[in-house]
């Protein structure tokens, strides 16, 4: 087997340079860290991290907590985090939380038996039901919502839904629908404040009669679509905004198979850009949400909290991208 050795004389750099291009690959020059990698490649060199833990005292593992394994969302986001802790070789640590603060504090007792060295929360803050923050726990909030009171990455929820109703009321449309996620989620909060906030600009009343609760489940979305289809026909929406994309593609689904044309008959909207959105039928005009650099940054900014450097910032909103296709037109007369 390859020695740490081999790699640095078939690198040309030092022991203490070779192991800090696997520990901290961010301190190292690039030119030095491809020829390390090179060299790794080459030898097929595997690092032994069980020893590197005990000198570095550290778990080289962080926990991630995921409150919906299923969330095609937090796939993307998770696959961003990986990305970042395979190259400084930490192990990434998933923890179905199904939403519970209980189950949460459960994977934090491993930051706190120096088990893991860190935890990123995919669930948004809410005060009254959040495990963190905890002292002496480094966390990182990501996905989350405004005056999350640690360290966070997130989009701004209110201001991208309140693009996409502004949209739809640019081409026409007055009467909007919402499928919302679970009522007291924060995304939902914000994103019904920016659907609320685009109404009262336009002079459009807010009617909570064509206002439904989803859970952001694929399901959901196709049992919203019912709801709407028992609203006498005058009165029925003429657009309906999804708060995911995965309510939306149920609610099409829902529709088309009660004979509702999309988007003659009926304009649908949905948030995050999945993959799949841009393949269903019709393709979903969506908010595009940078996943996977929400993923990677929030591992990033992790990664220096653990290292014990201060942050240059605290709370990181990424931009998000309006992505028009073609579940969306202008109200039939």
């Amino acid at each position: 087997m390859s020695t740490i050795r081999d790699v640095s004389k078939a690198a040309e750099v030092s022991i203490a340079t070779v192991s800090r291009a696997i520990s901290h690959p961010e301190k190292v020059s690039k030119s030095t860290l491809k020829k390390v990698n090179a060299a790794i490649k080459k030898l097929q060199y595997r690092p032994n991290m069980l020893s590197q833990s005990f000198r570095n005292k550290t778990a080289n593992c962080i926990v991630v907590l995921v409150p919906d394994i299923a969330n095609l969302f937090f796939t993307t986001v998770i696959k961003g985090i990986e990305e970042v802790a395979q190259k400084r070789g930490v192990n990434v640590l998933l923890g179905d939380t199904r939403d519970s603060s209980g189950r949460e504090l459960d994977y934090i007792k491993l930051v706190e038996t120096k088990q893991a060295d860190g935890i990123i929360q995919l669930r948004p803050y809410t005060k009254d039901d959040s495990a963190l923050p905890i002292d002496f726990v480094s966390a990182v909030n990501a996905s989350g919502c405004e005056n999350t009171p640690y360290p966070s990455v997130r989009i701004d929820n209110v201001s991208a839904a309140e693009e996409v109703v502004n949209y739809l009321i640019s081409i026409g449309h007055k009467r909007i629908g919402v499928i919302s996620g679970l009522v007291k989620n924060p995304h939902s909060i914000d994103r019904l404040r920016g659907y609320k906030r685009a109404l009262k600009r336009a002079g459009i009343e807010f009617d909570d009669r064509i206002v439904t609760e989803g859970d952001f489940s694929f399901w959901s979305g196709m049992n919203a679509s019912e709801f709407f289809c028992r609203i006498p026909v005058e009165q029925r929406p003429t657009a309906v905004f999804c708060m995911n994309d995965e309510m939306a593609i149920g609610a099409i689904k829902g529709f088309k198979s009660k004979g509702v044309s999309i988007p003659r008959d009926l304009s649908i909207t949905g948030f995050d850009d999945l993959e799949f959105s841009k393949y269903c039928d019709p393709a979903l005009t969506t908010v595009s949400q940078p996943a996977e650099m929400i993923g990677k940054k929030s591992a990033e900014l992790l990664f220096q909290i653990i290292d014990g450097e201060s942050p240059s910032q605290s709370e990181y909103v990424l931009p998000i991208e309006f992505i028009i296709r073609k579940s969306t037109s202008v109200p039939q007369p």
